[in-house]
């Protein structure tokens, strides 16, 4: 199968239409082949009594809403919907988490194979201390024999949608396990109905049970060395067994570095994220919780991060659909994303891949592999903040030598026809020449003002070159702190594209307007032009990295370092013939 998609990866642009078809249609079979044979493995286990339940406390509403967004994708293009009704206050049940999920993929993915149209529904509520699970679909449904016979081995349905009829058969094994039974419901041409119960996890023996997160194995020269490190987790985790071979991940930041990574983890279950913090608890790292996705969102729009590590199964808004939303607005290496899994099947490790993450680790979590991988994805930002910075930097230094030239030429022309102007143009010189060195020594931020007074002196001096070719509006709201905090050399970039490409790339020129005001908790800058505009394909290349080295690196840069800092970049539109706007927002400060 790997084989097959490496193949079809580097020769597709030399098959035919149908020889491209045929490769998929192989990684198809290979693939739902490798799912047949986890099926027949635990055929084998269930009759060996080789599976065995580790029961601890589990959110359904957690594991509900990580396998119905795993599962998505199979609704794409179709007139089926995925819908999920469990309420937040339903308590926790007591099961093996790993083989709840499995009885649930089981049971929502059978139902999507036998609707075509409707509906398929999991749902959960809460009925005289018990919790029942409900899978509901408007399929095609079953009659009264095919009922009796569907939790038998190797029993399929009438439709022929594939399988080899294992799935219902594994999850009526695996619900017997946890000491109950698997129900069904269903009538021909109208759908079926899939129940079972679990019992509610008591709160009083909580303390009591084994919690199988972390799993390190023991070799008897490093263990002392790492007792202390590992000692507050064990007191959370009393029951739960610590070894560790002793080996230092990756140092993401020198020793003494001023500033550390910043991480933020998710999860709803406070002991996990507990142990994610003592794993991580190093100098480099600066660990925050969030225990929801939401919050996380909210943290995500508040501050700056570098590595995200979230649980996939949280109730409310799955791991899965937390990375898409992040995707939304951090690129892979802009904010690296590693999540965590009880399960570690293909399909979920598929998921977690097309939601955006850049890396899976599966429960048990082994402590050195999660610092080996937070360290290593850790670098890959800092690596990417550097970069920005030098980019920066090299922003910063380089003032064009034809500007150069030509303020001189302009200076020396004016001492013999206007010895005031001569002056001002002077001063206004040494003013933007002494702010651009003072950037290269700057920290991330600089004062409004001081950005500001650059682009005006900038300004001054290309009016007294070009004349009325060059009319500037500046519109700035009374009220805006001229202090407030922004990136340095982020309003002059965009200044200086406008007049050099898009002012003056016309003979009459036209007008620049720089725009500053408010916005609820924003302050938005503004920088249009009356120049000559670009079309779709040129907005389309303006952000992209590819071929920045023959476009230059000013808006690019300015456009990565604000999303890294804001989460949110530039915002850029134009038209051929009318101009261009180019606008961003700064958080205000508090």
């Amino acid at each position: 199968m790997n084989i097959a998609q490496s193949v079809l990866t580097r020769k597709k642009h030399v098959l035919d239409e149908q020889s491209q078809r045929d490769m998929e249609l192989l990684i198809m079979v290979s693939r739902r082949m490798s799912l047949m044979l986890g099926d027949l493995l635990d055929v084998v286990r269930l009759q060996d009594k080789r599976i065995q339940v580790r029961m601890s406390a589990v959110n359904i509403q957690s594991v509900a809403a990580g396998v119905l967004d795993m599962l998505r994708f199979l609704t794409e293009g179709t007139k089926v919907k995925l819908r999920m009704d469990i309420k937040e206050d339903l308590p926790r049940v007591y099961a093996d988490e790993e083989r709840l999920v499995q009885i649930i993929i089981n049971l929502v993915h059978n139902a999507l194979k036998y609707t075509q149209e409707g509906s398929v529904e999991l749902a959960a509520e809460l009925v005289n201390g018990q919790v029942w699970i409900r899978v509901t679909d408007t399929g095609v449904g079953m009659d009264e024999a095919m009922q009796k016979r569907a939790f038998k081995r190797y029993e399929q349905g009438a439709s022929g949608v594939g399988g080899i009829g294992l799935g219902l058969s594994i999850c009526k094994d695996l619900v017997e396990l946890h000491g109950g039974e698997l129900f069904v419901q269903s009538q021909l041409g109208k759908g079926s109905m899939f129940s079972f119960k679990l019992s509610v996890f008591d709160e009083r023996v909580e303390d009591a049970l084994p919690r199988p997160m972390i799993h390190m194995k023991k070799e008897a020269e490093t263990l002392a060395s790492v007792g202390a490190q590992l000692s507050a987790a064990a007191d959370a985790m009393a029951a739960a067994r610590y070894d560790l071979t002793e080996v230092d991940p990756p140092a993401a930041k020198s020793e003494g570095s001023a500033e550390r990574i910043r991480v933020l983890a998710v999860d709803d279950d406070p002991v996990n994220l507990k142990v994610l913090v003592h794993i991580l608890s190093a100098d480099m790292y600066h660990i925050e919780m969030a225990f929801s996705a939401q919050e996380a969102l909210e943290k995500l729009h508040l501050e700056q991060w570098d590595l995200v590590i979230a649980d996939v199964m949280m109730p409310g808004m799955s791991g899965y659909e937390l990375t898409r939303l992040i995707r939304e607005r951090f690129t892979l290496y802009e904010l690296p994303i590693i999540l965590l899994t009880a399960r570690s099947e293909p399909e979920d490790i598929y998921a977690g891949f097309v939601a955006g993450a850049n890396d899976y680790v599966t429960k048990p979590v082994d402590a050195l592999e999660l610092r080996y991988r937070a360290g290593s994805l850790s670098s890959l930002k800092q690596a990417v903040n550097e970069r920005l910075s030098m980019e920066a930097a090299y922003l910063q230094a380089q003032i064009q030598p034809h500007f150069l030239f030509n303020a001189l030429n302009s200076i020396l022309a004016l001492s013999e026809i206007d010895a005031d102007k001569m002056r001002n143009l002077a001063e206004a010189f040494t003013s933007y020449l002494r702010i651009s060195f003072d950037f290269l020594t700057a920290g991330k931020l600089v004062p409004l003002s001081r950005e500001l007074e650059l682009v005006e002196n900038y300004l001054f001096i290309e009016q007294q070159r070009f004349g009325e070719r060059l009319k500037v509006e500046w519109e700035v709201q009374a009220d805006v702190n001229k202090e407030m905090p922004i990136p340095p050399l982020t309003i002059q970039p965009l200044v200086e594209n406008a007049v050099r490409h898009g002012l003056l790339s016309q003979r009459k020129g036209g007008t620049l307007t720089i725009r500053i005001e408010k916005e609820a908790d924003t302050v938005v800058f503004y920088v249009s032009d009356t120049g000559s505009g670009m079309d779709e394909e040129q907005l389309s290349r303006l952000l992209s990295p590819a071929g920045r080295e023959n476009r230059g690196i000013g808006l690019l840069n300015t456009h990565s370092r604000l999303t890294r800092l804001y989460g949110r970049g530039l915002n850029i539109e134009s038209k051929v013939g009318e101009g261009t706007v180019v606008g961003f927002g700064v958080n205000r400060p508090i």
